[in-house]
C-alpha cells in the first residue's frame, strides 16, 4: 500500500505541475492579447469546486477542481469543453477571443503545447546538469546477451555483445534498441572478441519483440547466486552465495533469464492446480555447481507457501560492469537536454503506428498505466526524467487535430486562415461535442485496459 501511495503523489503532483503550465500558456498568450480569462482551474469541477478566489480588479476566477483528470482556462467567447453557447449568442466584445484575428487566437491555441514542449525540453537539461548521466557503456557488459529463438535463428547468439547497427552505434542498452534493431538492415556485434555484422529483415514488429517472453534481447544474467535469505528453503539445504544453479527440476539453465521462463511456467501450473498438484510442486530439484567444485550437486529443497527458494541472483549490471559518468556544465546541458528530448519525442511518435494493431490497442492505458511508470521509492531524478516524459506527451496528443483537443482548435483556425472567413458558431459547436464524445471514448477503453491490466 505505500508503494501504491508513493507511486499515487509522484503522479498527481507531475500531472498537476504540467497543467499548471500548460493551461498557463493558453493564459499568457490570452493575456497579452488583452483577451479576457474568466477561470484559471486546476482539475476539472463539474457541480462544484473544493477553492476558488477572484483577486481584487482582475477578470479571473483561480478554482481547485475535485476531479484530477487535467484542468481548463475558461477564455470568453470561445467555444470550448465549458460549452457555454449562451455567451456566444451575445454581441461580439472587443476582449473576447472570437473578436481577435485568427493569428492571434491560433497562437492562443498553441501556447500550452509550446509550454509543454520547452518545459520538457528545460527539465531534461536540468536533470543532465543537477544529475549528470551514469550508465554501463555496451562494451563494458563482458557477458553479452541472451536472445530469443527469433533473434538466433536471425544469427544472434547468446553471449553477442551489442554493438549498434547500420543506423547508430549504441552507448547502453536501454527500450530504443528495440526499435532500432526492428528498423535495422544489419546489426553489429562482438562476438568471442571479434566483431561480425548479421542481416536484419528491416520489418520487426517492436511490440512482438518486447511482448514476447522470453523477449527478443535481454541482459545475459548468469545464473549465479548472490546471497541466501536466512531460514529460506535454500538456506536450510545448504546452497551458498556464489554457487552457480545450472538445473531446475530436471530443466538445464546457464542464466536468470532461462530461470524467469522456468517460473513463469510454474505459475501457469499453480494457477489450475489442484491442492494436491500444489503440495508437489512445493519440491523442487536444484542442481547446483559449489564455489571450488567441479562436479554438481543436485539438492532438494522444500519451498514455502510462496514457492520461492529464498536466494537472491548475482546482477552484474549492479556489481560487476564498470559504469560511466558524464558531467554537463550549463551551456552544455541545454543542447544535450534538447537533443535527448528530441530523440525521445521522435521515438515516441514512431512507436504510435503500433496502436493501430491489437498489441498496440491493448497497451494504451490511463492513469494507473501513466502512474506504474514512476519508481516504487521516492527519487527526485527519476521523477522529474518521467514529468518531462510526460509532458512531450501530452503536448503531442494535444497537438493532433482532433476536435475539442488544441490541435483541433488551431487546424479550424488554419482553415479559417486559408479560407479567409470564420467557421459557424453551429459548426464549431458540434465539432467540439464530437471531439468530447471520441475523448471521452478513448478515455473509458483507456479505464477499462488499466482495470484489465492490474486488476483482474
Amino acid at each position: 500500500m505505500e508503494i501504491f501511495f508513493i507511486k499515487a503523489l509522484q503522479l498527481i503532483l507531475s500531472l498537476s505541475l504540467l497543467v499548471v503550465l500548460h493551461e498557463g500558456g493558453h493564459f499568457l498568450f490570452a493575456k497579452f492579447f488583452k483577451i479576457r480569462v474568466e477561470k484559471f482551474c486546476l482539475f476539472f469541477d463539474p457541480k462544484f469546486t473544493l477553492f476558488k478566489f477572484k483577486p481584487k480588479r482582475s477578470d479571473t476566477t483561480y478554482a481547485l477542481g475535485w476531479l484530477p483528470l487535467g484542468g481548463y482556462v475558461k477564455i470568453a467567447g470561445m467555444i470550448d469543453e465549458s460549452m457555454d453557447t449562451e455567451q456566444m449568442k451575445q454581441p461580439v466584445q472587443p476582449w473576447e477571443f472570437r473578436a481577435k484575428p485568427a493569428w492571434q487566437r491560433l497562437l492562443v491555441m498553441l501556447g500550452g503545447v509550446l509550454v509543454n514542449f520547452v518545459v520538457a525540453f528545460l527539465l531534461y537539461a536540468a536533470v543532465l546538469f543537477t544529475w549528470g548521466e551514469t550508465y554501463v557503456p555496451i562494451r563494458n557488459m563482458t557477458h553479452g546477451f541472451k536472445f530469443n529463438e527469433e533473434a538466433q535463428k536471425i544469427g544472434f547468439r547468446d553471449g553477442d555483445i551489442l554493438l549498434g547497427t547500420d543506423h547508430k552505434t549504441y552507448k547502453k542498452f536501454d527500450s530504443s534498441i528495440y526499435r532500432d534493431l526492428s528498423e535495422a538492415h544489419s546489426a553489429r556485434v562482438l562476438r568471442q572478441g571479434k566483431e561480425m555484422t548479421i542481416s536484419m529483415p528491416g520489418d520487426l514488429n517492436m511490440l512482438t519483440m518486447i511482448k514476447e517472453q522470453p523477449r527478443f534481447v535481454e541482459v545475459l544474467m548468469p545464473s549465479l547466486i548472490d546471497s541466501v535469505v536466512p531460514g529460506s528453503p535454500a538456506a536450510n539445504a545448504g546452497l551458498q552465495a556464489g554457487s552457480r544453479v545450472v538445473a531446475y527440476n530436471g530443466k538445464q539453465m546457464q542464466t536468470i533469464n532461462e530461470f524467469s521462463i522456468i517460473a513463469g511456467t510454474q505459475q501457469d501450473m499453480l494457477a489450475s492446480a489442484s491442492a494436491a498438484d500444489s503440495t508437489k510442486l512445493q519440491h523442487a530439484s536444484v542442481v547446483v555447481l559449489q564455489p571450488g567444485r567441479t562436479v554438481a550437486d543436485t539438492v532438494q529443497l522444500t519451498l514455502g507457501k510462496d514457492y520461492k527458494m529464498g536466494i537472491m541472483w548475482h546482477n552484474p549490471m549492479n556489481k560487476e560492469y564498470a559504469t560511466a559518468h558524464e558531467e554537463y556544465g550549463l551551456l552544455a546541458s541545454i543542447p544535450a537536454g534538447v537533443s535527448h528530448g528530441w530523440h525521445v519525442l521522435t521515438g515516441y511518435v514512431d512507436d504510435l503506428k503500433y496502436l493501430f494493431t491489437a498489441d498496440g490497442a491493448k497497451s494504451v492505458g490511463s492513469f494507473a498505466t501513466i502512474g506504474d511508470l514512476f519508481p516504487k521509492s521516492w527519487d527526485w531524478c527519476m521523477f522529474w526524467e518521467l514529468t518531462a516524459f510526460i509532458s512531450l506527451m501530452l503536448a503531442f496528443i494535444n497537438i493532433l487535430p482532433i476536435p475539442a483537443l488544441d490541435g483541433g482548435h488551431a487546424f479550424f483556425l488554419l482553415c479559417e486562415i486559408v479560407m479567409r472567413r470564420k467557421l459557424s458558431d453551429k459548426f464549431m459547436e458540434r465539432a467540439q461535442m464530437i471531439g468530447m464524445v471520441l475523448l471521452m471514448a478513448l478515455m473509458a477503453f483507456a479505464l477499462f485496459n488499466d482495470f484489465c491490466r492490474f486488476i483482474l
